[in-house]
């Protein structure tokens, strides 16, 4: 029985990404990424800090998740309709 051991080093690098098929998927769609999760934590923080809620806006500031937890805190906990996502109205 052969065993490797691949230490975490192996990874640190982006050359060492290279030779991984979907990396070369991927790289076009950050910008798109990027800016779906600023859209998102954008109106989440400004919602948040709208209604005084000091601790949302921080776990939504640290936390990153591509907009989910974004969405979920604007949609289900605080249940905005879509056309109350960029009102000034609290």
């Amino acid at each position: 029985m052969c065993v490797t051991i691949t230490t975490m080093s192996n990874f640190s690098s982006w050359s060492g990404l290279v030779g991984i098929p979907w990396i070369h998927a991927t790289i076009p769609l950050l910008p798109i990424i990027l800016l779906w999760e600023l859209v998102w934590k954008g109106l989440a923080l400004w919602h948040s800090g709208r209604r005084g809620q000091p601790w949302w806006f921080v776990i939504l500031l640290v936390i990153n998740t591509v907009g989910i937890l974004e969405i979920i805190y604007l949609f289900v906990v605080i249940k905005l309709k879509w056309s109350e996502l960029f009102s000034k109205k609290i």
